[in-house]
């Protein structure tokens, strides 16, 4: 095995630029690490560097550094990794207040990065499922028989709300009327599991002060009867905002409970860095919530803003605190650009086969995604866009070429967010813009029936395999299914497109590294590396070697976020003490009595 160590430590690292500028300069090989073989070299190195904080020892360390992709120990100084190596040459650096970590042959993975996840859903009222299904699709028939049960036992007044499928969301008679015939005194909210339509009664629509007169946001539509009075179903950004309009009211206590779990369940599962598309809660009160919950992992929030009856509303992020915590930041804005192949909103260059006159939906205007851009070159504010289909993409790169050189958008790193159909043709257009993609693997698992019946066959999408290949940054985000193992297990085997599937090597690094490189953080995380910050996580199971179906099993059993304890189950063999202060899940419970909650 080869063996590094970097005489420098982290007070060389060479932090990133600011992710707004645009711009990375990598650094260069001999900076970051001095190849070593005896122990006369290490015993050196070990006077010029002070002695680690912590050692572990004795595992599979996948570091995600193609440059040394394994290892057995690692060294953590502070909130960095000063040395990655065998345990024979790191265990020689000890200092005499080391403390020290057996790890008994367990992997060791980065820290993962969840690039594509929602944060914000607090729990309010009575949730009901109509089935166990992950992706229920139940009749309005099974929903309101559900509601009479709910309706008779609850208090008036209490929300009620359930997911659910097309079958429900395409049926004309689920509105207002309907639902209010069952449940006339309890607000309720049937919300697409797609997370594309949402359909409320008339106790909901007065609840979230929705009137009678509201207009039509751009890209959003509030559906009406023939009278012209609102039927309770809303469309894309009209019941996006509902949705924001319902979390933003919950009391900030609530709110901040429900981070401070998802937190603490991300530990659990070896996640120390989320990136969250911000759609749930408005910009004052994610820093209100923010602030207060001070989450023990790094959460990059990622503006959501509305539109409104004239247009975008992209100043409404403009004057916010970016850094309401220690580990929470805030940058970036999103759009969503089409929707999704199962309600049949991406936008396809061909005609649905079970709707042959039907495209898809392209919810912006074409002028209004060319400002995106123009907006987007000229802040140089890091642009996500959902695109699922086939044809926003290539609408989406022609644009940015006619705009500017690929090398002004290199540095901009636009990412696709989804981007299930970038491949063939789209695949060096994508590369030479510097496009990357966050893909989601639990997607590859999509009922094949239905695929067949929207495309007539099982086409080639979400071709992960191909746009590595390609050269094309890839990063992972859950967007549904928390659980990094069940990602990897869908990564892996692409159910509906095997050939596309990854290695788990690549996998893992689209997990880590790849999404660290998508929010502009490669110089600081997503590899064991000197330099890079302390965070990863010590696995349940060797999951380079279980059988596939076995990874959804697998938990961490030791969380470090910057070096410092954050989930600790306690089977890891300690040498010296314990391995800094402990930050568990217990550790982060919300505190009764909080002064800046309400």
């Amino acid at each position: 095995m080869s063996e590094s160590i970097d005489l420098q430590g982290a007070s060389a690292h060479n932090r990133r630029p600011s992710p707004t500028r645009g711009t990375v300069t990598l650094r260069p090989l001999s900076t970051l690490f001095v190849m070593i073989g005896a122990a006369l070299p290490v015993h050196a190195a070990a006077q010029r560097i002070p002695s680690p904080d912590l050692i572990l020892t004795g595992g599979r360390v996948f570091t995600a550094d193609p440059r040394m992709p394994w290892a057995e120990a690692v060294a953590i100084r502070g909130d960095r990794i000063v040395a990655v190596g065998s345990s024979a040459t790191l265990r020689q650096l000890a200092g005499a207040s080391t403390r020290r970590i057996e790890l008994g042959g367990r992997v060791v993975v980065p820290g993962f990065n969840d690039a594509h996840d929602h944060a914000g859903a607090a729990v309010y009222g009575v949730a009901f499922a109509t089935s166990t299904a992950p992706m229920p699709d139940p009749t309005l028939a099974v929903v309101l028989d559900s509601l009479r049960v709910l309706v008779a036992r609850t208090a008036h007044g209490t929300w009620l709300h359930s997911s659910v499928g097309l079958a429900l969301m395409s049926d004309a008679s689920a509105t207002r009327a309907t639902l209010d015939r069952v449940a006339p005194d309890h607000p309720v909210l049937l919300n697409a599991w797609t997370g594309h339509g949402v359909i409320l009664n008339s106790a909901a629509l007065h609840a979230l002060h929705i009137p009678e007169d509201i207009q039509d946001p751009l890209a959003g539509t509030f559906h009406r009867d023939a009278a012209g009075r609102l039927n309770g179903v809303l469309d894309e950004y009209a019941g996006w905002d509902a949705d924001r309009r319902l979390f933003s009211g919950l009391p900030t206590r609530t709110i901040v409970a429900a981070l401070r779990q998802y937190a603490n369940e991300g530990l659990r599962l070896g996640i120390t860095s989320v990136q969250d598309m911000n759609g749930f809660l408005d910009p004052a009160t994610t820093v209100r919530a923010m602030r207060a919950a001070r989450l023990p992992i790094r959460l990059r929030v990622i503006p959501y803003p509305m539109t409104g009856p004239h247009g975008r509303l992209d100043t409404e992020w403009a004057q916010i605190d970016r850094h309401p915590a220690p580990l929470t930041t805030i940058s970036g804005v999103k759009w969503i650009l089409d929707g999704t192949p199962i309600e049949r909103g991406a936008l396809m260059r061909t005609t649905y086969a079970d709707r042959p006159d039907w495209h898809g939906n392209l919810m912006f205007p074409s002028d209004t995604i060319r400002a995106m851009l123009v907006r987007a070159l000229a802040t140089h504010e890091p642009l996500h866009l959902h695109i699922t289909g086939d044809s926003v993409p290539r609408l989406v790169f022609g644009m940015m070429r006619a705009l500017a050189p690929d090398s002004v958008w290199r540095p901009l790193r636009v990412r696709v967010e989804h981007g299930d159909w970038v491949l063939g043709d789209l695949l060096p257009m994508a590369r030479s813009l510097g496009i990357v993609v966050v893909a989601n693997p639990t997607h590859f698992g999509l009922d094949p029936d239905m695929i067949r019946a929207r495309f007539g066959s099982i086409p080639p999408f979400m071709a992960v395999r191909s746009l590595v290949a390609a050269g094309i940054p890839l990063g992972i985000g859950s967007d549904g299914q928390r659980n990094p193992f069940v990602n990897l297990m869908f990564a892996i085997t692409n159910p509906n497109t095997p050939k596309e599937a990854l290695t788990r090597e690549q996998a893992v690094i689209a997990y880590t590294s790849g999404s660290a490189y998508a929010e502009f953080a490669e110089r600081d995380k997503g590899v064991l590396a000197p330099g890079m910050l302390a965070d990863l996580a010590v696995l349940s199971a060797d999951i380079f070697a279980v059988p596939a179906a076995a990874l959804p099993a697998t938990v961490s059993v030791l969380t470090l976020v910057g070096g410092r304890v954050a989930y600790d189950v306690g089977v890891l063999a300690r040498v010296g003490g314990r391995a800094g202060p402990p930050h568990s899940a217990g550790a982060n419970r919300l505190k009764q009595g909080d002064p800046d909650l309400h």
